[in-house]
């Protein structure tokens, strides 16, 4: 491949197809909050607890770049649309632990249960080694994104 096209392949990744890729993940985050009767940024916390499991509210203010106080006050919101509770931390039980429930599991699972499906279907074309290209790529703008946004901070 030629330097030119190179050139213009990244900067079509970087200029037009990621930040419209983005632009929609966050639409479609506010669609799947609205559903579940929470904001966009509990969403957020839903995804923090399904990845790294069950945490402090202080923990989880890290995670989606909160204050304890709005944490505190976005756990609230969680459990009264039954997504999360509160629990004992087994480690220590005079600190609680944040962790979703079978209810909000479920429907976050069933919310974005098209778009899963739909990117399995666009994976099934790639062999392994794009989709460990991939793989590193996005782990890579996961973290790069990270450090930006604690840089602007």
């Amino acid at each position: 491949m030629a330097r030119n096209e190179r050139d213009a392949l990244v900067r079509a990744l970087v200029e037009d197809a990621i930040p419209a890729w983005a632009i929609r993940v966050v639409q479609l985050n506010s669609v799947v909050a609205a559903r579940l009767g929470v904001t966009d940024t509990d969403v957020q916390c839903l995804h923090a607890l399904a990845r790294h499991g069950p945490m402090t509210p202080g923990a989880l203010a890290g995670h989606v770049n909160l204050t304890t106080g709005a944490a505190s006050r976005m756990v609230d919101r969680l459990v009264a649309a039954g997504c999360v509770r509160r629990v004992p931390d087994p480690g220590d039980r005079r600190r609680v632990l944040v962790e979703p429930t079978e209810e909000g599991v479920a429907r976050v699972t069933a919310a974005y249960a098209g778009l899963v499906a739909r990117t399995r279907e666009e994976l099934a074309g790639f062999d392994e080694d794009a989709l460990a290209a991939l793989l590193r790529f996005v782990r890579a703008a996961e973290h790069d994104t990270a450090e930006e946004a604690r840089g602007a901070r």
